[in-house]
């Protein structure tokens, strides 16, 4: 690696890095994808994975507590009843029993694609410079999970986890009995989990359910690949695929007719790009899926950000085009945006989709193909991704969508397709047993109050008395739909729904209002305290500066009315002294006010409505998580 890239993956740790005062975690790039995969730091595998050095593992976003995403290194363990007791002693509570997952096994981190590891499949992701295994079968897919619920898969790969473990580094001793509890822990929280499951769907096989989100800059064909995802997985049928190829070539616009089923209004077909994030859903036989297609213009950001927001796994596109590649890689294109506000959404798991590789220019060349990875890998390894997996595809004829790309045209990808590698990508803990919490994305009036959104935490039933905040009104769930619009008896964290209610007139509910347990709602605030990371700002940021914050679905404009503390690079020691201003590299701790209450919480008790990023003026500013709820 160059001294150039040296130096910019470092100066994009120093930005992307807002953890708390002990210095983050390190990790390595080291995805096993093959037992003849030779992988060595700075270069690919057939995959298409990157082997790189040890780096800054995130945004700040390790914090784990209470019911956040957890490491995958520790016990599962059963969740407080949170129906029986307060907000505070359930985080209490939860904060206890991480404390003991954290006393279970040790050493690296491992990510066992599919859910637990069986005895004739030892391939897995491995983060932690962990040694490799032989694989049986180079050229096979990694294994899904057993079929048996979304939370027993959850559970078992986490049990899995940390009893395949390799000690990258000591661990610290494990006694017998400590074992014997931490497995017992598992049972219960996987049969407690299992249960809620099972209470809200009578016992059926229910496929997973995943959100991805398909971004990168303007014209890398995401509408495109994704109206050809449902063409193949049969979610739109032939006859209309001809129907939509027939008005593209009476529009002049004969190449764009794949686009247009995920670009529906008239608008989008005429510009020939996505305004608004588009929403589709297609089935595998593992999983269902939704398609969140962000717009690729920077104009439309604020739209990209909001999917971002519900998305499970990020699917970045960027095209191999010459020219087309460069244009949205260098400063002032939105491969770098994206990616970078992806991460500071919440998104871990990254898929980067290499598109338009049987272009003329391109020609499914290995050499045009390791120049866009190479150079895109060092940006987000400064970014803070650990979780990122690189693969050839066409939008456009479909190879490397559904099915694998056959060898005759591209003899030196040996991987999986992008359907197979989603099919088998494990799903964080649920967080089933939580309160529950869904950001209002969508809502309408159909037969009644309707309001969409991704379920963030816990579970549903139809006939629940919920709690609409920050107005506090009471409301009853009299219906609710899945991603599909068929109705439901219940959901759970993870879904797509769409939920009916009694007791509230659409007029009274706005995008970023959350509905919530009635018994431990949400809070809502006018100001708080934040850790700021300064992206981009023309000047000098100060005390009244003004700017918007997108948190969750919600969009509010806020105020600085304190610089409180300058954090010390590499250290995150706060200065004495307030300081003046801040600026690019900058992180600062400051006292923020929202023009209007908004639902959020403190970044260490739920993450998803914890984080934030600050725009103005079409630009992101700054990236935050709040420290301290003030009012």
């Amino acid at each position: 690696m160059s001294n150039e890239q040296d130096k910019l993956a470092k100066d994009l740790e120093e930005k992307a890095n807002i953890s708390d005062a002990k210095p983050a975690k390190k990790f390595n790039f080291n995805f096993n994808a093959s037992a003849k995969s030779s992988f060595v730091p700075g270069q690919f595998n057939q995959y298409g994975q990157y082997g790189g050095g040890a780096q800054s593992s995130n945004f700040g976003y390790q914090d784990y507590s209470n019911y956040a995403q957890r490491p995958a290194q520790g016990a599962a363990q059963a969740e407080p009843d949170s129906s029986s007791m307060t907000l505070e002693e359930y985080q209490k509570q939860s904060k206890a029993n991480l404390s003991t997952r954290g006393k279970v096994g040790g050493g690296a981190k491992v990510l066992s694609v599919g859910g637990a590891k069986k005895a004739d499949s030892p391939k897995v992701l491995k983060i932690g410079g962990a040694k490799k295994e032989e694989s049986p079968d180079p050229k096979a897919a990694p294994k899904a999970a057993p079929k048996a619920s979304p939370a027993a898969a959850a559970a078992a790969a986490a049990a899995a986890a940390a009893a395949e473990a390799p000690a990258a580094s000591p661990a610290p001793e494990t006694t017998s009995s400590e074992t014997t509890d931490a497995d017992a822990i598992a049972q219960e929280h996987e049969q407690l989990d299992q249960e809620i499951v099972e209470d809200m769907f009578g016992g059926a096989d229910v496929k997973e359910h995943m959100s991805i989100l398909f971004m990168g800059h303007v014209d890398a064909g995401k509408s495109t690949m994704g109206g050809n995802l449902l063409y193949l997985t049969g979610s739109v049928d032939k006859r209309t695929v001809e129907k939509y190829e027939r008005e593209a070539i009476d529009a002049g616009r004969q190449g764009w007719y794949l686009s247009w089923v995920m670009d529906t209004n008239k608008e989008e077909r005429n510009e020939g790009k996505t305004i608004e994030v588009g929403r589709a859903v297609f089935e595998t036989e593992k999983r269902r899926y939704t398609i969140l297609d962000a717009p690729g213009h920077k104009m439309y950001v604020p739209s990209m950000i909001g999917g971002a927001s519900q998305a499970d796994v990020g699917v970045l596109v960027i095209s191999a085009r010459r020219g087309e590649y460069e244009t949205g890689f260098e400063k002032g294109g939105q491969t770098r945006e994206h990616a970078i506000l992806a991460k500071t959404q919440g998104v871990e798991k990254l898929v980067v989709v290499v598109n338009k590789m049987d272009d003329s220019t391109v020609a499914w060349s290995k050499e045009r193909y390791d120049e866009c990875t190479k150079k895109l890998a060092v940006f987000l390894k400064g970014t803070g991704y650990t979780d990122v997996t690189f693969m050839p595809v066409s939008g456009y004829t479909g190879a490397g969508l559904k099915e694998r790309v056959p060898k005759e045209t591209c003899p030196w990808y040996d991987g999986p397709s992008l359907l197979e590698f989603l099919d088998n990508v494990p799903l964080e803990n649920r967080k089933l047993t939580a309160p529950f919490m869904l950001p209002v994305s969508g809502k309408s009036k159909d037969l009644g109050t309707v309001v969409e959104g991704k379920i963030e935490s816990g579970s549903i039933k139809k006939g629940n008395s919920l709690l609409m905040m920050p107005n506090r009104t009471q409301v009853e769930v009299s219906a609710i739909y899945n991603e599909s619009e068929a109705e439901i008896p219940g959901a759970i964290s993870g879904e797509q729904v769409k939920i009916k209610l009694r007791g509230i007139e659409e007029e009274d509910i706005q995008i970023g209002f959350v509905l919530t347990s009635a018994k431990n709602p949400i809070k809502a605030v006018t100001r708080f305290e934040a850790q700021v990371a300064i992206v981009e700002v023309k000047s000098i940021l100060t005390t009244g500066y003004s700017c918007v914050m997108h948190v969750h679905t919600a969009v509010e404009e806020v105020t600085f009315t304190a610089l409180l503390h300058k954090l010390e690079k590499g250290t995150n020691r706060k200065s004495k002294k307030p300081p003046a201003f801040a600026k690019k590299g900058m992180k600062i701790i400051a006292r923020i006010e929202v023009a209007e209450p908004v639902c959020v919480e403190v970044f260490s008790k739920l993450p998803q409505l914890g984080r934030f990023t600050l725009r103005d003026q079409g630009q992101t500013v700054a990236i935050g998580k709040i420290t301290k709820l003030l009012d």
